[in-house]
């Protein structure tokens, strides 16, 4: 395993981490989401990532035993708050009053006194910046989170929360967008913003929901299993990805991964570390297998002669336009 710093921090994490979105507590039974924990574990992963809202907060207690008798000085947790957690109009958003339950019910649910990283998961419009920034820095003092960072936030959105936690004095370092090879809103205003105020990105999706292990082939149906299969949830985000058009372009990535000597997810994962203000991918698994060959895709680099070929063969379907990061304008 390799690791990097995260943001202008002296923090260090897995370039590799593993994450429990729509797997633990909901795709997957407790007995394997806990296994993949361990296999990640047994890779060299450090870096665990999660969120209240996942599994409607049941991703946050698997993660917690999965991590039992594991020394909480060795790995990093990361959790996010934004999204509802309950039936109020306050059990979500950005308010003061959200985020200090918020982080309570967190470390309640992962069974720790802090967490390293905690996240704002969406930018919230309909409260004060200040009001959310002035929670997180009362967040950190109190020792319940080391680290603050965002998530798909937009450019513009980013600079007015760094320029307010330097005020502040308390150390913003992250951001966490989806990225990959076919997503690549974030290089033209996130990633030059985040490089100004010293951020990283901890990307999401690597491997697009799973479009790039080549799995899914044109015209023909979805394997059983697959995430596109997948009624709690999972199919609802792969399902725009999977057009003859997206597909096609994939399958001529096979050749190149050969070249390399890769998989078609380990190229995909080594292809957004290529990404120097990318600090981590982040990887979810089904089955421990699936963690075992993902970090093989830690410390690999990519000439610029694979990297330009990538983009010729992918270049009619990858999706540019930075307006596409944004948060609800109202609290879902």
């Amino acid at each position: 395993m390799e690791f990097r710093t995260l943001g202008r921090s002296g923090l260090y994490i897995s370039e590799i981490a593993y994450g429990n979105w729509i797997t633990h507590g909901s795709q997957v039974e407790e007995d394997a989401a806990i296994a993949c924990v361990r296999a990640a574990l047994d890779a060299g992963i450090t870096t665990y990532d999660t969120a209240d809202v996942y599994a409607g907060t049941k991703a946050e207690r698997v993660l917690a035993k999965a991590l039992d008798g594991v020394r909480r000085a060795d790995y990093e947790l990361f959790t996010k708050v934004y999204f509802p957690v309950g039936k109020g109009k306050n059990a979500r958003g950005l308010s003061r009053k959200h985020i200090m339950e918020g982080i309570e019910g967190s470390l309640k649910r992962l069974n720790t006194d802090y967490v390293d990283l905690y996240q704002a998961h969406r930018f919230d419009h309909e409260t004060p910046l200040e009001e959310t920034m002035l929670a997180f820095a009362d967040v950190v003092r109190q020792g319940k989170a080391l680290y603050i960072g965002v998530s798909e936030w937009r450019a513009e959105e980013i600079a007015r929360a760094a320029e307010l936690a330097r005020e502040l004095r308390i150390p913003l370092i992250s951001n966490q967008p989806q990225y990959n090879m076919l997503w690549r809103v974030i290089e033209a205003e996130v990633v030059p913003a985040s490089v100004e105020a010293g951020i990283s990105q901890i990307v999401w999706s690597p491997i697009a929901q799973g479009v790039l292990t080549g799995k899914y082939k044109p015209g023909q149906p979805v394997p059983s299993g697959s995430r596109a299969t997948d009624e709690k949830g999972g199919a609802d985000f792969v399902k725009d990805l999977l057009r003859d058009d997206v597909l096609t372009r994939v399958q001529q990535l096979v050749p190149l991964a050969e070249q390399a000597g890769l998989s078609l997810a380990q190229l995909a994962i080594a292809w957004v570390l290529q990404n120097s203000n990318v600090a981590a991918a982040i990887i979810g698994a089904s089955r421990p297998e699936q963690v075992t060959e993902n970090v093989k895709a830690a410390g690999v680099k990519l000439d610029a002669d694979l990297l330009k070929a990538i983009d010729d063969a992918l270049d009619p379907v990858i999706e540019r336009d930075p307006a596409l990061t944004r948060s609800p304008r109202t609290r879902v």
